[in-house]
């Protein structure tokens, strides 16, 4: 699945693929965002860990769980 997170002041964005639901990243947001936590992380699919931080939080973008399609469309 495909996150993308924007960060306040930065022009650029994180984004990577992870192996979590949307779910799971909602409840990992959502549970940072109601505790007044100073971060939260999340684990792409090849095990690295991003470190956010709530207070420069812009957005958290969740794709969809398809898979890709490879080939050539007729």
């Amino acid at each position: 699945m495909e996150i993308r997170i924007g960060i306040i002041n930065s022009a650029r964005e994180l984004a990577f693929e992870s192996n979590q639901s949307a779910g799971d990243i909602q409840k990992i947001v959502s549970t940072a965002l109601e505790s007044d936590a100073t971060f939260f992380t999340i684990a792409d699919e090849k095990g690295r860990e991003f470190i956010v931080p709530v207070s420069s939080l812009a957005y958290v973008e969740v794709g969809s769980e398809s898979s890709r399609r490879v080939g050539f469309v007729a």
